[in-house]
């Protein structure tokens, strides 16, 4: 066990505290993975505008939870299939795209099995999307500013999905 220590808005680095106090006020406490987070300043707030930045891109809230789920599987995040399995039954998702996320299977929604099937190809080859990917993609009707968002919502969910590994952050 690596026990990193778990902070709040009280008793965080001073530079982590109002980040904390804003998140305590918004979620009712300050999540799991924050009260980590918060041992680096730098972390939480890298982790918090990364998140935030990514809730503006032009994907659909479906499409993101696909991307989240899909980072989270991949890299082995208890906490993220958890917490984004309770996003997507917030947003009311399919139960059968929910299990087939949570079990790396294809999806039957072509669309989304699209936008699933790129983030896969952008991880397998380093941004160097194979062009029979990149085709699906497209022909999905995904922009190039999307798949753009897509590399931002890929570098936002490995920041956090490795942070809450290596501080063991689970529910």
């Amino acid at each position: 066990m690596r026990q990193f220590p778990r902070f709040d808005e009280t008793n965080a680095p001073e530079a982590a505290r109002e980040a904390l106090a804003a998140n305590k006020r918004m979620f009712g406490a300050v999540p799991e993975p924050l009260r980590r987070y918060a041992g680096s300043p730098l972390l939480l707030g890298t982790a918090l505008s990364g998140l935030q930045a990514f809730e503006t891109s032009k994907l659909a809230p479906l499409e993101r939870e696909v991307l989240a789920m899909t980072m989270g599987r991949v890299n082995d995040c208890k906490f993220c299939l958890n917490f984004h399995r309770r996003m997507l039954t917030a947003q009311k998702a399919p139960a059968e795209l929910v299990q087939a996320l949570e079990a790396g299977q294809a999806l039957t929604d072509a669309r989304l099995e699209a936008l699933r099937g790129f983030i896969l190809a952008l991880l397998e080859h380093h941004g160097d999307v194979p062009t029979d990917t990149w085709t699906k993609f497209r022909e999905a009707g995904y922009s190039h500013e999307q798949a753009l968002e897509v590399v931002t919502g890929v570098a936002v969910y490995t920041l956090t999905t490795f942070a809450n590994r290596l501080t063991e952050t689970s529910e």
